[in-house]
């Protein structure tokens, strides 16, 4: 509209303009070189302004005569952007949809285009990975790390690679670069976390975290540095035991529902003697948490103290708890120690008709304490064989006996305090570390466990149980009374259905990501050469 009104007053000025000059006629005389020339004003002027475009109408077409190379040249090179534009595009649908010979043919064609494109690298590297062309993705990715545009994309690629083919050095080599050169790079900092938890190396774990800490919300920078200073008490506890002191009660402050923590704080606050601040790390962590480890540090607050003095410290952490089954079992535990089988009996009693491996156990227990009923005993071992697992420390699918700060991939704070996985019918014996030295660096690496062998808890252990026929267990029901024939389903439950055999489904080779692990090679073995972990095998 601005345009139209400009152009409208223009026009209204030049045609008055021409009227001011058709109401003043005159006279133009020209003496030149002998000539005369006279003409109107008028004409002069049409004269004038036919001259000027002329002259602009023939610099208008000598420029273009001179630009005229210039300008096919960037008439090509739109159009040769035009084509590898349109061959990266499809070429990178074609390897998103996994069709081998398309994405073939297009980045072929866009390396022939345009060979130096960002893109077209990046194209001919997801080509490479889709074919499974390991060689040439990672030459594809050393050239994209040559130039700065590409250098954290090639990075990225070349520590996927790496990771794929188990190079854990490299890979951490990758990750490092890529964190100096942009720390704001989110899978990078991951990566060189994990790859310093996986080692133990929990100072410089700190300080990155302590450097990262602006890309990390408040709640999580303080449990993940909690975990860390946790496992950083625990790696320190025997060579340094003030420092693991300072380091978990820091750790209890930060996170104070955090049960590893609050045990060991409470654990060692003990030891030296304060009583009340470790009672109250533990009653916290307690309350959110009600777990066996908190109960075991509580139950040995005070050395020396009568099994009875136990009892009513349990007794007092069960009541913040109340209906918990971790409550139930410590309290029956400590109610057998003191010998109160009554307290003992009652504190189980609202689970033992659906009871659990450990309830099945210290039933056993108690029936030998109390009435030393060895028939009884083994019945509720028996029931044991088969009763419902308990909660333990399990991540990615294994189980450790004690809580570990990383998961066998180097995750930290994988592990978790629940039932593990249901439908197991065997479980591998906790597998003993065995730390090898790889390059300058040392890492930690798992043989991997091909033979499973069926072990009974040690509370089982302890025990024989005598083979006995169908025609002996008949008998014995029947002896027993209608307590047998309550839990006979128990003993022998029914087979499960079997499971149809599914496809598992495997991630892009084009975006694996810094979380991917190659599941068909050993898993990493966990720094922390005190503990161990079993894999669950469905």
């Amino acid at each position: 509209m601005i345009r139209v009104v400009i152009f409208l007053i223009l026009v209204g000025l030049a045609a008055l303009g021409a009227a001011w000059l058709a109401d003043r006629p005159g006279d133009v005389v020209v003496n030149w070189q002998g000539m005369r020339i006279e003409t109107s004003v008028m004409v002069l002027a049409a004269a004038l302004l036919a001259a000027v475009a002329v002259l602009l109408l023939l610099w208008t077409l000598l420029s273009a005569l001179v630009r005229s190379p210039f300008i096919l040249r960037r008439y090509r090179r739109r159009r040769r952007g035009e084509r590898a534009y349109e061959a990266i595009s499809r070429g990178l649908i074609a390897v998103g949809s996994g069709d081998l010979v398309a994405a073939r043919k297009h980045a072929a064609e866009a390396k022939r285009i345009a060979p130096s494109e960002p893109l077209a690298l990046l194209l001919d590297a997801q080509h490479a990975q889709l074919t499974g062309d390991r060689n040439a993705a990672d030459s594809a990715f050393r050239a994209m790390a040559g130039r700065a545009d590409t250098k954290a994309l090639g990075l990225h690629g070349l520590f996927v690679e790496a990771h794929r083919r188990g190079d854990r050095v490299s890979a951490h080599a990758f990750a490092e670069e890529a964190a100096r050169e942009n720390p704001s790079l989110g899978w990078a900092g991951r990566a060189v976390l994990e790859f310093r938890c996986l080692t133990g190396d929990w100072e410089g774990a700190l300080a990155l975290l302590e450097a990262n800490r602006h890309a990390l919300d408040k709640n999580s920078y303080r449990r993940q540095r909690a975990v860390m200073l946790t496992a950083r008490a625990l790696a320190s506890e025997e060579t340094d035991r003030d420092q693991a002191k300072a380091l978990a009660i820091e750790a209890a402050k930060l996170e104070p529902t955090f049960v590893p923590a609050a045990a060991i704080a409470g654990r060692m606050l003990a030891e030296g003697g304060e009583l009340r601040k470790a009672s109250r790390i533990l009653h916290k962590a307690w309350e959110a948490h009600p777990h066996p480890d908190l109960a075991q540090v509580f139950s040995d607050l005070r050395f020396g103290d009568a099994a009875r003095d136990r009892l009513k410290r349990i007794e007092v952490l069960a009541k913040q708890a109340p209906g918990h089954i971790e409550g139930a079992l410590a309290l029956a535990r400590a109610a057998i120690d003191a010998r109160e089988f009554a307290k003992a009996r009652d504190a189980l009693a609202s689970f033992i008709a659906a009871p659990t491996k450990r309830v099945a156990l210290l039933m056993a227990e108690l029936e030998r304490a109390e009435h030393a009923d060895e028939g009884r005993a083994r019945e509720w071992i028996a029931r044991a064989l088969n009763a419902a697992p308990d909660p333990a420390w399990t991540a990615e699918g294994h189980v450790s006996d004690r809580w570990l700060p990383v998961s066998p991939s180097g995750k930290l704070d994988a592990f978790e305090w629940r039932v593990p996985v249901t439908g197991i019918a065997n479980t591998a014996a906790p597998i003993e570390p065995a730390v090898t030295a790889v390059a300058a660096v040392t890492t930690a690496s798992i043989a991997a466990n091909s033979a499973i062998t069926a072990k009974a808890p040690a509370a089982l252990e302890a025990t024989a149980i005598p083979d006995r026929s169908p025609e002996k267990d008949d008998a014995a029901a029947a002896a027993a009374g209608p307590a047998s024939d309550q839990h006979a389903k128990q003993r022998n439950p029914p087979s499960p259905p079997k499971a149809q055999a599914v496809i598992p489904l495997v991630h892009a080779p084009d975006d694996p990501g810094p979380d991917t692990s190659d599941e068909s090679g050993p898993p990493v073995e966990p720094h922390n050469n005190s503990g161990g972990w079993r894999r669950i095998f469905e």
